[in-house]
């Protein structure tokens, strides 16, 4: 391919910026941005001087790759469509909303040979690329990922919207199956469950502890974790990681704490992960998070989502 064609259907909070990205990226060509709330695709296409549409189907024939950044519900008939169209697909996080939708995705998109990319944007953070580096067999994480209040994103609950990030981190570091799972949740500002916590136990000992809020105070975006002498901790909004080590074995006198930081060039995390994208198209690069590493964050998700579900429903048939 000379230059790749792609498309962004949903150009709302995220999917803007996918047009915007790819708009400036060498190599490929911004066909035409799709949505179907009137106005909004023309808006949006306008200052980067491409077509707007506002019905996706349109994109059909025209494109060599799209992003799909539309409610949840509909990542699957989409990137369906797309895939046994022979158009590769990225897919925003979640990849869809079921395990059976999951299915569909990762079965169209291997049956017509096209690459099938999901957005799992931490994955591209330069604090987590730096310490994938020297993760060596972690015993207990705790992550808290806490957000403001916004009207986006209310098709999902926060465990698809805003743990599913760190679900998605642990589970790449972690080459264990999850064997317990503790949650609970509440909605507060909506109907589905805002504010969650959830505990998970994997088959080689490992510990998670997560935590995500829509309804915080603050924006925080933290993971820690513990490893042999060694605590780990990552700041995804300043992508940068503090490494403290023990010099010895624990309890022997004479030891030290040696602190470092790693502090990786910054880059837009998204810039990244649509590069990424292109390189697997043109077979350059591996798919960094594939259909089944999305498809793995979601089951784990979707079990947290039912304990939450179910402590909810425990705590109002209580009351």
């Amino acid at each position: 391919m000379d230059k790749i064609r792609v498309g962004v259907i949903g150009v709302g909070a995220l999917g803007q910026h996918h047009a915007r990205v790819y708009g400036s990226m060498p190599g490929v060509e911004l066909v035409g941005v799709a949505d179907s709330l009137p106005g909004r695709a023309a808006a949006i296409a306008a200052p980067l001087k491409t077509k707007a549409f506002e019905d996706y189907r349109e994109l059909l024939g025209r494109v060599d790759a799209v992003s799909i950044a539309t409610p949840t519900t509909l990542h699957a008939p989409i990137g369906e469509a797309f895939l046994k169209a022979g158009v590769h697909v990225l897919v925003e996080k979640p990849i869809s909303h079921t395990i059976e939708d999951a299915d569909k995705l990762i079965r169209a998109a291997h049956e017509n040979k096209r690459v099938l990319q999901v957005g799992h944007l931490e994955r591209f953070n330069p604090a987590v690329r730096a310490l994938r580096e020297f993760v060596n067999r972690p015993r207990f994480f705790e992550a808290h990922r806490m957000g403001l209040f916004t009207p986006r994103s209310l098709d999902i609950d926060v465990i698809l919207d805003l743990m599913i990030h760190d679900l998605d981190i642990i589970s790449l570091l972690v080459p264990s199956t999850p064997v317990k799972i503790n949650a609970v949740g509440l909605p507060i500002l909506t109907r589905s469950i805002d504010i969650a916590n959830a505990r998970i136990e994997f088959a080689d000992g490992c510990v998670a502890n997560v935590t995500a809020s829509r309804v915080s105070m603050e924006k925080i975006r933290k993971l820690r974790f513990f490893q042999a002498r060694e605590y780990v901790s990552v700041d995804y909004t300043n992508q940068e990681v503090a490494v403290f080590s023990l010099t010895g074995a624990p309890g022997v006198e004479g030891n030290q704490i040696l602190s470092r930081k790693l502090t990786p060039e910054r880059k837009e995390p998204l810039a990244e992960e649509l590069s990424a994208f292109v390189l697997a198209i043109r077979a350059l690069g591996p798919i960094e998070c594939t259909g089944d590493e999305g498809r793995k964050a979601l089951d784990l998700a979707l079990q947290i989502r039912a304990q939450a579900n179910a402590a909810v429903s425990r705590e109002f048939d209580s009351q």
